[in-house]
């Protein structure tokens, strides 16, 4: 007759609770039985998997295993994913649940000491007390702390700090005048003036930002999430970025440090293009709506977290067929 295996500790849990109960057993099945009785589980249909990736006992692996490994409880019909369950749990609570959780999390936070546990706690109340929906100043006095009374909801707020952006662009163009070839200067001075006619009527483009603009137009979604789209060589971010300036101030704040990428480069390609065009265009006409897509447009502009916004050179260049207008072709007729 085979020796009994010697008894070894585990904790267990149900899924979906937080509370751990150690119990000992020299064998799954008798592990099982255990448990059962102890957390008044059915024993038919009971299973036991591992608390950190769901992995489902046998008894070969459970011999395997160290003494005191976390253990998840499972009846008939149950499953567990593994920690992200618990991250699940925890998601939903955030939801059904908030007031409490920030009392909690507040609670917690008064006595806590460790640094990281700190910002951890912090950071999720500051996420918890937003206060999306609110769009009138009235609704949320707390967000327009520090703002001009001018704006009078947060939409009007978020239009102005687009079209800020915008405009610094254009006075970049502006400013490059005195580089231009003296002969092309009162040329290059007509395309800006066709540009700033354009970026007034377009309202300097300021709808990006704006929640309540048709999502052709908008850079966010109707709560006013942005997602960062990522460095100007790959085509989504691989971090997966985002943000809510609409939610707190310190959202809107943080906002001002993402970029409007220009993925092939303003300062660096388009402007000097843009004046070269004009010095060689010997009696062309230069696409000024080419160079204006490249500037002021999400044709050539990318929203990215500043972790994303690489510094390097982009070492792209501009559409040598676009730049100049193509002329008509006349026939003649024989």
């Amino acid at each position: 007759m085979a020796a009994e295996a010697p008894l070894r500790g585990f904790r267990l849990r149900r899924a979906g609770s937080a509370q751990k109960f150690g119990v000992a057993a020299g064998s799954l099945r008798g592990l099982l039985r255990k448990g059962c009785r102890l957390l008044q589980v059915p024993l038919a249909g009971s299973r036991l998997c591992l608390y950190e990736d769901g992995t489902e006992l046998s008894e070969g692996f459970f011999r395997t295993l160290p003494p005191q490994t976390e253990l998840v409880l499972l009846g008939a019909g149950e499953s567990w994913q593994g920690c992200v369950s618990d991250v699940e749990r925890l998601l939903a609570a955030f939801h059904s649940q908030q007031d409490a959780v920030i009392k909690a999390a507040q609670k917690l936070l008064s006595d806590e000491q460790a640094p990281r546990r700190q910002k951890l706690l912090a950071d999720l109340i500051h996420n918890l007390q937003e206060n999306i929906s609110a769009e009138d100043r009235q609704e949320d006095s707390k967000w327009f702390e520090g703002l001009e009374s001018r704006f009078k909801n947060k939409s009007s707020y978020m239009r102005y700090s687009c079209e800020s952006r915008i405009r610094s662009y254009m006075k970049e163009v502006n400013n490059f005048i005195s580089n231009v070839h003296p002969t092309a200067r009162d040329a290059y001075k007509r395309i800006i003036d066709l540009m700033s006619d354009k970026l007034k009527s377009a309202k300097y483009n300021s709808c990006y930002f704006d929640r309540r603009e048709e999502e052709a137009v908008r850079l966010c979604t109707t709560e006013g999430w942005f997602s960062c789209q990522g460095p100007f060589d790959r085509d989504d971010c691989p971090c997966k970025h985002s943000i809510n300036p609409y939610s707190n101030k310190e959202s809107r704040i943080l906002f001002s440090t993402w970029n409007l990428d220009h993925i092939i480069e303003k300062k660096r390609t388009v402007v000097p293009e843009l004046a070269e065009a004009v010095k060689t265009r010997d009696g062309r006409e230069v696409n000024w709506e080419y160079f204006y897509q490249l500037l002021f447009t999400i044709d050539n502009l990318k929203l990215v977290h500043i972790a994303c916004h690489k510094k390097t050179g982009h070492n792209l260049s501009c559409d040598k067929t676009k730049i100049y207008r193509k002329r008509k072709q006349t026939h003649e007729i024989s």
